[in-house]
């Protein structure tokens, strides 16, 4: 039956089926092996081939494969682009651990050709057993105990949540997205002491696997705080969710920042990170520790303690207020503005906005008519938290669309308690068709399903033929054969495109430049320079980089960037077909998407 305001959203009925509660976990752990083994089915081509998603996935694989070559724990350097010299990863080790240790267990059965694929294609599942049991936790706790079914149901309309947790996805989004799974579990946590400690742990192993969820660690920490300043009784949430933060990041970062990351830098979990979380963390002890009976003196000390913060930070560390990237504004203009995740989601086609959107919005409704449902009830304050956070990863769609992934994530306890209330009206319709369709209809909806649906279906404007040129350009060039055929040439280092070299170093024994990494600035440069610049300009970069051969992509999207931006500079004479006399032509297979010459000095 349904329940009336500031009750749970349905009544408990004693009939239903047990097991489902009882026993949740084994469901969801059955649920999430079949998740896994469906999807690795369906990309196993993917996994037999090693094909990475992108260039960070490559750069992690190399990670990996140099630990496990014996390279130092905390030296994170890529040594085999820029060498020797090698280019800095802002990367801890934490995300290497569960693809080394997959690689070792697998290795005395398969060797090491099967030992890599497996770990790679496997270990991205993981993280998504973490966050299905964090979402089902999250249900349980504020929806209904057999509601959370419901919750992993429209995960599977999140679909660029889904992508993180892909075969072959292995970098560190995934863990992050886990991570904020479970910071939300905490703030719907009713206990209170098991509440700050989940929220507290899950942002400090998000901060010591990157910046990236930064924002999100910092508004679970507001809201614990704004909790308390609602209800003086939630002092033990917010001292053990300050001590575990300030400890836990404490932790993470002597286990695992590299040598690197020991400098003052503003875009990983160094000294400056570390000092502002670990100084938070002691000041919400002390907030809680003084917990004075006036609700308003205890928002006033929070904000006084907020602000001194904030002011601390921007006195002794006004660098970080800038980008935190760090980086030349010739590079920002060059290379880091452009990258296509890092612009706000208002600025993209809208066939690709619908689908990302319509998922946190549905959810952000969702939430808000929880809190409002919840009202006097012990639920009121878990979903206003949700609510609260909720708004905020939609506010973030604004900024940046890599926001997507974790707007969508936190959209779904919104999203389940709307179809916990609307499904049972559907079923006690009369008519059975009216049920059934009315029910795939609501679903659909609701999982933003349709929407991607109705978007694929009615493209108005559909990809142009250049467009397709250089999305198989960019996949064709990254295969494993088109690559391999390199191997038949001696080891040398190559030069060639930024968003090549990744993936040349994985497929090959040869060398690159660099990579898409901020910190080697100056590499990046080099090859926008090499590749823009006049044909003379070309050789004495890549002689300073011990370059003896040139790679390319044709019509990979980096390419059409130099040939529009320098049409008469290097690549584009190259592109033309005006090859300079101090380059020879190196024959590669019939039908090879690469471009390789040697290079005369």
């Amino acid at each position: 039956m349904h329940a009336r305001r500031g009750e749970a959203i349905l009544t408990t009925d004693p009939y239903r089926p047990r097991t489902l509660d009882r026993h949740w976990l084994r469901w969801v752990l059955l649920a999430w092996v079949l998740i896994a083994a469906w999807y690795l089915y369906v990309r196993w081509n993917a996994v037999y081939w090693l094909s990475l998603s992108d260039t960070d996935d490559n750069i992690r694989l190399m990670q990996v494969r140099g630990l496990l070559s014996g390279q130092g724990w905390y030296d994170l350097r890529q040594y085999r682009l820029n060498p020797p010299d090698g280019l800095d990863i802002h990367w801890s080790r934490l995300v290497d651990l569960p693809i080394a240790g997959l690689y070792m267990l697998f290795r005395p059965f398969g060797g090491a050709f099967w030992a890599e694929r497996l770990a790679v294609g496997i270990a991205p599942l993981l993280p998504l057993a973490v966050t299905l049991v964090a979402l089902a936790a999250t249900a349980r706790r504020l929806i209904d105990r057999l509601a959370w079914p419901l919750a992993i149901l429209f995960l599977f309309g999140c679909s660029s949540t889904l992508l993180m947790f892909m075969p072959m996805r292995i970098d560190h989004h995934g863990w992050q997205l886990a991570c904020l799974a479970w910071t939300v579990a905490g703030l719907a946590d009713p206990k209170q002491a098991r509440g700050g400690l989940t929220v507290g742990l899950s942002s400090a192993v998000s901060l010591t696997i990157g910046l990236e969820l930064l924002p999100y660690c910092g508004m679970a920490g507001a809201i614990v705080a704004l909790r308390w300043t609602w209800d003086r009784g939630e002092a033990r949430r917010l001292a053990v969710y300050g001590a575990t933060l300030a400890g836990g990041s404490a932790a993470g970062f002597l286990a695992f920042a590299s040598n690197a990351n020991y400098a003052m830098r503003c875009d990983a979990l160094t000294p400056i990170w570390l000092s502002a979380v670990v100084a938070g963390g002691a000041l919400l002890l002390m907030l809680a520790w003084v917990s004075p009976r006036s609700p308003w003196l205890r928002l006033l000390l929070a904000v006084v303690a907020g602000a001194a913060l904030a002011a601390a930070f921007a006195t002794l560390f006004p660098q970080c207020l800038q980008r935190p990237e760090g980086v030349s504004d010739e590079l920002a203009r060059a290379w880091l503005n452009n990258v296509r995740e890092a612009k706000p989601v208002y600025v993209l086609p809208w066939r690709t906005i619908l689908p990302l959107v319509t998922g946190p919005i549905v959810g952000l409704i969702g939430a808000i008519f929880a809190t409002w449902h919840a009202w006097r009830s012990e639920r009121f304050v878990g979903w206003a938290a949700i609510t609260l956070f909720t708004a905020f990863a939609v506010a973030m769609l604004f900024w940046q669309v890599r926001s997507g992934p974790a707007a969508q994530l936190l959209a779904l306890p919104g999203t389940t308690a709307l179809a916990w209330v609307l499904l049972p009206s559907i079923l006690r319709r009369g008519n059975p068709v009216v049920r059934v369709v009315g029910i795939v209809v609501a679903l659909l909806i609701l999982s933003s399903m349709a929407v991607g649906y109705i978007v694929q279906q009615f493209r108005i404007d559909p990809p142009s033929e250049r467009t397709k040129t250089v999305l198989r350009a960019g996949s064709r060039c990254a295969t494993l054969p088109a690559l391999a055929a390199l191997d038949r040439i001696p080891r040398a280092v190559m030069f060639t495109h930024v968003d090549l070299g990744p993936r040349l170093i994985v497929a090959t024994h040869h060398d690159g430049i660099t990579g898409p990494y901020h910190r080697n600035g100056q590499a990046i440069l080099d090859v926008h320079h090499a590749f823009q610049g006049s044909v003379d300009d070309f050789r004495p970069i890549a002689k300073r980089h011990g370059a003896r051969y040139v790679l390319t992509c044709p019509n990979m999207a980096e390419t059409t960037i130099y040939r529009s931006r320098a049409p008469n500079g290097f690549y584009g004479q190259l592109a033309k077909g005006k090859v300079p006399a101090w380059l020879t032509p190196v024959p590669l297979p019939k039908g090879s998407p690469l471009r390789l010459w040697r290079i005369a000095y």
